[in-house]
């Protein structure tokens, strides 16, 4: 029943919702484009990426750019609370940045449930059983996201990651999707302890 799940009703179920979601958001992601577009100081809308998907798999994850391109004298981009605007500011605490992910659905890259897509050099540093995060397709929101997101260190992402996993089902994917809106409405988890993003991952002690 799992393995049906995963492969046939839940890229379905995806699908489905992601249509839905686009008809009703098209309005506000045309504002979110034009305000961006003049924010960023020419640093362009979207962020775009190469990540690993399921199996590994590399894929260009796109996101709303909150971040400008700003550099010290010496050519290094200055620290992110620097570079970070006022409108990017708040589409990363509604969590509005990760709405161009609906493409990356569409496309059959990601699920709208499903471990987070991270950077692409963490992938030789994961252990074992950190590494099955990538059983699955990566997911816009995810059991680690409803239970702390970037205020939970590495370990304890990884470790709910691989729960996700190992219970992957409808039920757990329609709880998720509901706790993911209380948290973006409660504004819950969005930036690390000391960091307007996550400390990189280095590997395993």
């Amino acid at each position: 029943m799992t393995q049906m799940y995963s492969t046939i009703i839940k890229p379905s179920f995806d699908i489905a919702v992601v249509f839905i979601a686009l008809a009703i958001l098209s309005p506000l992601l045309m504002l979110l484009i034009v305000l961006l577009h003049f924010s960023n100081k020419k640093a362009g809308v979207f962020f775009i990426q190469n990540r690993p998907g399921k199996n590994g798999k590399i894929f260009k994850a796109m996101k709303f750019k909150t971040m400008t391109d700003e550099r010290d004298a010496s050519g290094k981009l200055l620290p992110d609370k620097e570079r970070i605007t006022k409108i990017g500011k708040f589409v990363r605490s509604t969590s509005l940045d990760e709405l161009p992910q609906l493409i990356n659905v569409i496309k059959g890259d990601m699920s709208l449930v499903g471990p987070r897509p991270l950077l692409v050099e963490y992938l030789p540093l994961y252990n074992q059983q950190q590494a099955r995060r990538h059983n699955v397709k990566p997911g816009i929101t995810g059991w680690a996201q409803v239970n702390g997101r970037n205020a939970i260190s590495w370990q304890k992402k990884f470790e709910y990651d691989v729960w996700y996993v190992d219970h992957i089902s409808f039920l757990l994917d329609i709880k998720i999707i509901g706790m993911t809106i209380q948290k973006v409405i409660r504004r819950e988890g969005i930036d690390a302890e000391t960091a307007v993003t996550m400390k990189p991952f280095t590997g395993n002690e």
